[in-house]
């Protein structure tokens, strides 16, 4: 369960620029270390805790050669990863060139069981106006159901 609560912030960008905004931020972010995975792959499989850390590096080393490549990596189960370079539209076909390309970025696709992990997160907005209006609503149902008997 991921628990939410409402800020109020300033808009900066589109029509609504300058006015002020509500929105919803995680109170306390879910964070887990490269310490407790490293700790959570040894309690759940044979290998030892080197190991565990050899393959996280080699990993770590087979994400920069593939990204250093421009290509795209499949992890299986998990997600793949491909490396690509947006170009900027010039005016005139003579002015594409390496300055064209803006910055490289890598993109995540996460295969069907994250996705569906993703689908079952729960979440909850403590939003106290919020419950405050819903005990308004009850009072006022509940009284215009008792006189109106």
């Amino acid at each position: 369960m991921i628990y939410f609560k409402v800020i109020e912030a300033i808009l900066k960008v589109g029509p609504r620029k300058g006015q002020k905004g509500y929105g919803a931020v995680p109170k306390a972010p879910n964070k887990f270390s490269a310490t407790w995975l490293v700790e959570r792959i040894v309690r759940e499989t044979s290998l030892s805790e080197g190991d565990v850390r050899n393959v996280l590096i080699t990993l770590r080393n087979i994400f920069i050669e593939v990204i250093k490549l421009g290509a795209s990596l499949d992890l299986g189960d998990i997600f793949s990863i491909r490396t690509t370079i947006p170009s900027k539209m010039e005016a005139k076909e003579e002015d594409v060139c390496a300055e064209s390309l803006k910055k490289p970025r890598v993109v995540v696709s996460w295969k069907e069981p994250i996705r569906q992990a993703l689908k079952k997160i729960e979440v909850e907005v403590d939003n106290p106006k919020r419950k405050e209006e819903k005990k308004k609503k009850k009072k006022e149902e509940g009284g215009i159901g008792q006189h109106g008997n």
